[in-house]
Parts: C-alpha cells; sequence; structure tokens
C-alpha cells in the first residue's frame, strides 16, 4: 500500500561552526586576512579587501619608551635646575615651563601614533593600496593593480624581527606603475603568500 503521510523527520540543528573566513578587527590591529567591515574611501562595489595591513606593533616601542621618559623628567630635571638657579622663578613661570614641557610631549606622542595608525596597506582582490599619513592634515595614496605585478619579496633580518616576525614586503609592478613597499609589517611571509595567491587567480592567468 502506498504510503499516504509520513511524518517529517526533524534533523537536529547544528550550530553554527565558527570559521576564519572573514577576521573581526580591533583598533590596533596590524594584520587581518578577509577582514570584516573594512572599507576605504576608493573601493569599488565589486571590490572585497583580503588583507589589511599596518606596521608591527613593537615598533611603538621606541616612541612609547621616549614618551614616558619625557614625563617623568619633570618631576627629576625641574627640581635640580631650580635649585641651582641664583634666585627662586616666580611659580608661575615654573607653572608655564612645566605645562609647555607636557604639552609637547603628549603632542609628540600624538603625532607618532598618528603616524602609526593612519599608515595602512590594503590588498584587494583587484589591487595592492599603500596609505601613508604624513602630516596632520596630508595623506599620500599610492595603488597597483595585481595584474600589473611583476614580483614579489620580503626581508627580514635583526633579532627584534626574527622574534616578533615581522619584515618588509618589497612589490614590483610593470612600466610607469609605482613599486610599492610594506615596511616592518607582520608575517611578510604570509603577506608574500597571499598577494601571490590573488594573482595566480586573475581572470586570464595561466
Amino acid at each position: 500500500m502506498p504510503t499516504l503521510f509520513q511524518a517529517p523527520v526533524t534533523k537536529p540543528v547544528k550550530k553554527p561552526i565558527k570559521t576564519h573566513a572573514h577576521a573581526r578587527m580591533s583598533p590596533l590591529t596590524a594584520f587581518a586576512v578577509n577582514p570584516y567591515g573594512v572599507r576605504f574611501e576608493t573601493q569599488e562595489a565589486e571590490e572585497q579587501v583580503a588583507l589589511f595591513l599596518r606596521q608591527h606593533l613593537i615598533v611603538n616601542v621606541p616612541w612609547i619608551a621616549v614618551t614616558i621618559i619625557f614625563l617623568l623628567a619633570p618631576s627629576v630635571l625641574f627640581p635640580l635646575i631650580l635649585r641651582s638657579l641664583p634666585a627662586p622663578l616666580p611659580f608661575v613661570y615654573v607653572l608655564i615651563g612645566t605645562l609647555s614641557w607636557y604639552l609637547v610631549t603628549l603632542g609628540f606622542a600624538l603625532v607618532n601614533f598618528l603616524h602609526w595608525f593612519f599608515n595602512i596597506y590594503i590588498v584587494t582582490n583587484e589591487r595592492i593600496i599603500d596609505i601613508d599619513f604624513q602630516y596632520l592634515l596630508f595623506k599620500r595614496f599610492s595603488q597597483a593593480e595585481l595584474e600589473r605585478i611583476q614580483d614579489i619579496s620580503y626581508t627580514s633580518g635583526g633579532i627584534f624581527a626574527t622574534v616578533f616576525h615581522y619584515g618588509n614586503v618589497y612589490v614590483q609592478t610593470a612600466g610607469e606603475m609605482p613599486n610599492l613597499e610594506f615596511l616592518a609589517v607582520p608575517r611578510p611571509d604570509k603577506v608574500v603568500e597571499k598577494i601571490r595567491s590573488l594573482t595566480e587567480n586573475l581572470p586570464g592567468s595561466i
């Protein structure tokens, strides 16, 4: 006898498997493959960001150390300077000098942080982009199409570069296109591998 009714089979609900297809970024991320929610001002509608890079966090250590020394210096240097003067300075002069010192120190730290934060490298499925932040109101935007890339290489040397795994990536392009340099980026070998895989998957590539 043919089956007139069959109870639907309820399949157990599987929990979604988390993958690393899209990496979520923190504000201080220096290396992200297929980052989630990253966009830039000249991005095309079908263009997808495959790699987001900044310089390795370790490059910030020197200016952070200098900033800490400058912040602690007034408590040590100013009393010595004031005691060596033949006559005491008015309190207003001391206050203005101290505030000026801290203002210059904070300005030094801010400029160095902005230089690191806004100097970024982006690799998409169509091109490579180098955004250089040079002054508060000036930035340089350089790009190279993936199909124009002729050679990719990287260098990593020194104790810090070996321990923290960062280096420089060099992208050589054809014709008058600018050659691009990614300086002190994390995992330079992975960066080169990713760019090569993108160039090999271009339409028309063999």
